[in-house]
């Protein structure tokens, strides 16, 4: 029997548009950090077995706090994957890291959004109420931070004009409740501590990111541009793998809900929480789009924080021939 290189092999599925033209041309480990209550992409294409084969690997090595402690890791080289919204991936290219997005990790639409909440008894009732109130976020410096930025900005008052208060994601009904904000800011990414919450009862939301962003990415899976030019192959499947995965999410709801929930489990966090998944809300095929990152790149010279024409969303966005030059 002859065996051919691992590389021709690959060239001829590729040719013939065979299944089997979905593996690296090496054997590659991609590291990241979990978020609690939520599943990736690629955690959920590992656990379909997309990348059974490939030569790729998933490996979960702790929890990240939010998507800007995930891209410091990606920074210093602990993981190979970082996630975070659009606006903290900006802010961490401006800061002179020299990222590619590679697939939105989320998206918001009518379907998925995050969703401020107040008591139902709160004199809060639009967005220009929020103005000198406490608000509970996952983080400072991502969707949510920019966001109530947006929003504010949108109602005519300074950006600056609330205060927010770091929570994590499943104490934001808990502080809620107590008095300790006066409303609590549910991530897309959050649909499942979102859900619980809406369960128990008592509480009124008071607007959403799309009311103030429209449909657009809400973040981005993101890696290190040397690390697609050393891995182009692994990059390239691992991208195409995710995008797939986002796909089935879409077409079997129920049936991500319950891999969800097994994966939660396995992670030693409470399983129940699956029911309450809504999806990604990503566009077909896991594509982006020029606006998911102009709209913020504008954002970001409207704060002074870039000039003009500095940063162009294509030269950002992964493309598979950034995969293969």
């Amino acid at each position: 029997m002859t065996f051919l290189p691992r590389k021709l092999l690959l060239s001829a599925a590729i040719a013939i548009g065979l299944p089997g033209s979905a593996f690296a041309a090496e054997d590659i480990n991609f590291r990241y950090l979990a978020s609690q209550g939520g599943l990736s992409a690629y955690e959920l294409a590992a656990e379909l077995g997309y990348f059974d084969g490939t030569g790729i690997t998933v490996e979960n090595v702790g929890y990240a706090t939010g998507g800007p402690a995930s891209l410091i890791a990606l920074a210093s080289g602990d993981v190979e994957i970082g996630s975070a919204a659009t606006s903290a991936v900006l802010n961490s290219i401006v800061g002179g890291n020299d990222f590619v997005a590679a697939y939105p990790s989320n998206g918001i639409n009518d379907e998925v959004q995050s969703i401020f909440y107040v008591l139902e008894d709160s004199p809060i009732r639009e967005i220009k109420d929020i103005a000198g109130k406490s608000i509970a976020v996952n983080t400072l410096g991502a969707h949510l931070d920019y966001t109530i930025r947006e929003a504010l900005h949108s109602v005519g008052l300074p950006t600056d004009a609330a205060n927010q208060i770091v929570v994590p994601g499943p104490q934001l009904e808990q502080v809620l409740r107590s008095g300790q904000v006066d409303v609590s800011a549910f991530g897309y990414w959050q649909t499942t501590f979102e859900g619980v919450a809406k369960q128990n009862g008592g509480l009124r939301a008071i607007f959403d990111d799309t009311d103030v962003l429209g449909e657009i990415a809400g973040g981005f899976i993101v890696l290190r541009r040397d690390f697609i030019a050393k891995h182009p192959d692994a990059a390239k499947v691992f991208v195409e793998q995710s995008q797939r995965a986002l796909d089935y999410a879409r077409e079997h709801p129920e049936e991500t809900k319950a891999i969800f929930a097994k994966a939660l489990a396995e992670r030693g966090e409470n399983p129940e929480i699956a029911k309450f998944f809504r999806g990604y809300g990503v566009r077909p095929g896991g594509q982006a789009v020029d606006r998911d990152l102009q709209f913020w790149i504008d954002v970001l010279v409207r704060e002074g924080k870039l000039k003009e024409g500095q940063l162009a969303a294509k030269d950002i966005l992964y493309s598979a021939d950034t995969a293969s030059n």
